[in-house]
């Protein structure tokens, strides 16, 4: 674990020191985002912020072949290569877009490349989360893979929108994939607990830590199309080796309640706010004849805001939601299910109601005033 710990720590040192020369670039390049209407922010923001995400990442990976305990990961560099140049090619696509705009079809094709990308590196989804049902020939799964690296890139670029939501989102969901397949691999493997999946949740991690001192809000730099693809492209990733690996010593091991299906499912845990989000967007902007990739500003975040919270205290509630859903879905695992549905049915509870409480409160204040006139028609009759 302490060397986990050890790369964590690097990507997150080198994201923070450079994501100020990053923003200084973005300034002097005049990459900025200017006010619009669907934005939150009231002043210009500088972009490109996910490149100092990829630098964090890149670093905290460069460490790791230096250790002993990853030798494994590196012996055959063929994924961890596939990965790195996925990356890159996500990244360049995001730069592009945070300095051009540029068409969403280009975007959509830099998507479906990085996930061709991990395909010919050995990458790709061999099993479905249900008894482990192998997924037809090498075209079905190269489809499935692509599909799942597409859908959740783009599911954390829409849920993109306010000071610190993407990174701190990335940041939970990471956390408890990495804590996942770490133990399940040191169950596997007692004395070589490395793992290609374990590895980039502890870089991505501590990327997003690194980033979040200068995002949170008031923020002061965006990670842009660049930053938001990249998280969504290494959750991916970490969700498509997890599958394609672990699935082998399923006979050796099986946790005790939900055995072969969280390796599939708990990223689908994680990343249920921003897909969700993608989902309802999909389907509010066909329903008005527009792409569904046209910006607007009917995400999640929006709809916190617009009930009355404040932006930190959106974000926030957002992040407890991403908690509950991503450690109560690891819990399963290590605890016993009564004990684990009965603290997620509380937290849920109390997530609930501080989501609809400004609906609440505005409810009980219209019954008020209503009663008030009531009585106040009958004292005057």
């Amino acid at each position: 674990m302490i060397y986990f710990l050890m790369v964590l720590t690097v990507s997150a040192v080198v994201t923070y020191l450079l994501t100020p020369p990053v923003r200084r670039l973005s300034l002097r390049l005049g990459i900025y985002t200017g006010i619009r209407s669907r934005d939150i922010h009231t002043e210009v923001k500088p972009r490109w912020g996910g490149v100092a995400i990829y630098l964090g990442l890149i670093a905290g990976i460069a460490v790791s072949a230096l250790i002993p305990l990853f030798a494994g990961i590196f012996a055959d560099i063929t994924q961890v290569l596939g990965v790195l140049l996925a990356m890159t090619l996500i990244v360049i696509t995001g730069m592009a877009d945070d300095a051009w705009d540029i068409h969403w079809l280009i975007k959509l094709v830099a998507q479906i490349g990085s996930g061709l990308i991990l395909v010919l590196h050995g990458i790709q989804l061999e099993v479905m989360p249900v008894g482990w049902l192998g997924v037809g020939g090498p075209v079905l799964q190269s489809m499935l893979t692509v599909f799942l690296v597409v859908l959740t890139i783009n599911a954390f670029n829409f849920i993109d929108g306010l000071d610190g939501l993407a990174a701190g989102v990335a940041a939970i969901g990471g956390a408890a994939f990495f804590i996942y397949t770490y133990l399940l691999t040191l169950s596997i493997r007692e004395f070589e607990p490395s793992h290609l999946a374990t590895l980039l949740m502890a870089v991505l991690v501590g990327a997003c830590l690194g980033f979040l001192p200068h995002n949170f809000h008031p923020s002061k730099l965006i990670m842009g199309d660049t930053g938001a693809m990249l998280l969504g492209f290494v959750m991916a990733a970490g969700a498509l080796i997890a599958t394609s690996s672990l699935e082998l010593h399923q006979e050796q091991f099986r946790f005790r309640n939900i055995p072969a299906y969280m390796p599939v499912l708990l990223p689908l845990a994680v990343m249920v706010l921003p897909v969700l989000d993608l989902v309802l967007a999909v389907i509010r902007r066909t329903i008005r004849g527009q792409s569904p990739f046209s910006p607007d500003r009917g995400h999640l975040h929006h709809k916190l805001l617009d009930s009355g919270y404040s932006h930190p205290q959106a974000v926030l509630l957002l992040y407890l939601w991403a908690a509950v859903i991503a450690f109560g879905s690891i819990s399963f695992n290590f605890l016993p299910w009564w004990l684990v549905g009965s603290a997620m049915a509380v937290t849920l509870a109390v997530a609930t109601v501080l989501t609809l409480g400004p609906w609440l409160r505005r409810r009980a204040q219209r019954v008020n005033a209503r009663a008030a006139g009531r009585t106040a028609g009958r004292s005057s009759g």
